[in-house]
């Protein structure tokens, strides 16, 4: 779980800093631009780091590849069908770090088409941005509250079963805590990123 060496590190700051922000951002604008105003008064209408990660958690990513970056705060009354786009706001982080890894995958591709095989340090970093956007978007995704997947499935639920669903956020921490000692959260990931990773090279070969 714990991996410390130092390179790793600092090769995977731009990914995990680029995961954070495109992810908090997409939130933030596509809440906006269907009629919400609090995250523009929050100032998250913005690609300045600052105003997205949560130290904290950036060092747990670090740490133990579990982190958590600031919230972006909604009010769902602003909505005008106010179900549907919360589920836009939720699918709008995750969609936007799979762009993010597919464009980055492109310039890679790109790149060494153009100046032929990149350095070792480069390949790295860019395989990280990569890497860590899909890990973003699938973790983000998991039905837990209040992970943007739970967003989603407690939207389509019916309203009791909906209100008691939310509430297993009190136990949230102590879930993942234990999901991510356990090889659960390998057994969903690896498949996932692989499938990713092979839907866009399918995408891109014909193009390379």
């Amino acid at each position: 779980m714990f991996n410390l060496n130092l390179l790793d590190i600092i090769a995977g700051i731009p990914g995990l800093i680029i995961a954070m922000v495109i992810h908090e951002y997409a939130h933030a604008r596509t809440a906006d631009a269907l009629g919400d105003p609090t995250p523009r008064m929050m100032g998250r209408l913005t690609l300045n780091p600052v105003a997205h990660i949560d130290p904290i958690g950036l060092i747990m990513l670090f740490l133990v590849r579990f982190g958590w970056a600031k919230p972006v705060i909604i009010d769902a009354r602003h909505f005008k069908n106010p179900r549907r786009d919360d589920i836009l706001v939720s699918l709008a982080g995750p969609a936007a770090n799979l762009v993010t890894a597919f464009l980055t995958l492109v310039v890679l591709l790109v790149y060494h088409q153009v100046a032929g095989r990149p350095s070792v340090g480069m390949y790295q970093v860019l395989q990280l941005i990569i890497i860590y956007n899909i890990n973003f978007a699938i973790f983000n995704l998991i039905p837990l509250p209040p992970l943007d997947g739970s967003h989603v499935l407690a939207q389509l639920l019916p309203g009791r079963l909906a209100y008691e669903y939310v509430r297993l956020e009190r136990y949230s921490f102590l879930i993942l805590i234990v999901l991510i000692m356990t090889p659960v959260l390998s057994m969903i990931f690896i498949p996932l990123q692989r499938f990713i990773w092979s839907a866009f090279l399918f995408i891109l070969t014909p193009f390379f």
